[in-house]
């Protein structure tokens, strides 16, 4: 009886040992939902690593890949390859690639070279991919509705194109309340210099209606970036403190902008990180 009593022990301390290493090795790949940066494990970051990517956008996102490079300095176990290049060539390893797309005011010819860069084989070899409009594509006289309805059809047919790429949805950015107009003529912004006098370009109702929209349209379906939500909530809160009850006004944080428009040091690294958790999540 004793004997038998042994093997017993031996048999439940072997399994007990095997559940154990197993539990531990899916927590290790495990990342909670709301996770920061350094909550990600590094198998994540390996898996992130041999990836490849592609961003298109214009001088916003330009802040945001600068806010990439100072996290990776900061946290050299993520890594990742980043160029600046639309070529299907450079898509041959993993990388994250990017390059300016459209031209601003202009959301369509944001979509038309997005898929262009795609149809020209980035589109066959990307893992994911995605751009942003900026806020100064829609400004209070651009009609929101059409914009998302146009934005919506773009993104199911490039779906139904490259069925093997992840594509992820980009709130628009938004603005500061505070007056950043001298800073825009300092540097010389004629499309900002004609804009104003006609519609006030800090004005965030019609970029709040736009990416209400897109969250009631992908949340929980497909992957969202919410640029917007993150400029408007300051660093350790939880996003759902920038949506007002009832209402949707949010606005980009001074303390991330200079100018009231684009992303200074801070504000660059915080959209960063929120952008390299989620392509974290994404990368299986």
């Amino acid at each position: 009886m004793g004997r038998q009593m042994f093997y017993v022990c031996i048999v439940i301390f072997f399994m007990s040992s095997l559940f154990a290493c197993d539990g531990s090795q899916e927590e290790s790949h495990s990342i909670k939902t709301g996770a920061g940066i350094k909550e990600i494990p590094d198998s994540a970051w390996q898996k992130l690593s041999e990836k490849k990517i592609y961003f298109g956008h214009k001088s916003v996102g330009q802040n945001i890949v600068e806010g990439v490079q100072d996290v990776l300095k900061q946290f050299p176990q993520i890594k990742m390859n980043i160029l600046e290049s639309n070529k299907p060539e450079d898509f041959s390893a993993p990388v994250f690639a990017h390059s300016e797309v459209g031209s601003n005011s202009d959301p369509a010819s944001k979509m038309k070279a997005f898929a262009g860069i795609l149809d020209r084989g980035v589109g066959h070899k990307a893992d994911i991919a995605f751009f942003k409009f900026c806020w100064i594509d829609i400004l209070p006289v651009t009609n929101a509705e059409k914009v998302f309805a146009d934005y919506e059809s773009f993104m199911a047919r490039q779906r139904e194109k490259y069925p093997q790429t992840t594509f992820i949805h980009v709130t628009v950015p938004l603005t500061s309340n505070q007056s950043g107009i001298k800073a825009w003529f300092k540097k010389g912004k004629d499309l900002i210099k004609k804009l104003i006098g006609r519609v006030n370009v800090y004005d965030n109702v019609k970029r709040n209606e736009f990416n209400e929209m897109l969250r009631q349209r992908y949340e929980g379906e497909e992957p969202i970036f919410d640029l917007a939500r993150i400029e408007a909530t300051l660093p350790g809160e939880g996003q759902d403190a920038a949506k007002p009850k009832g209402k949707i006004d949010d606005s980009l944080l001074p303390l991330y902008t200079d100018d009231g428009g684009h992303l200074n040091g801070l504000g660059r690294k915080v959209v960063a990180e929120k952008l390299l958790v989620l392509l974290a999540q994404l990368a299986k």
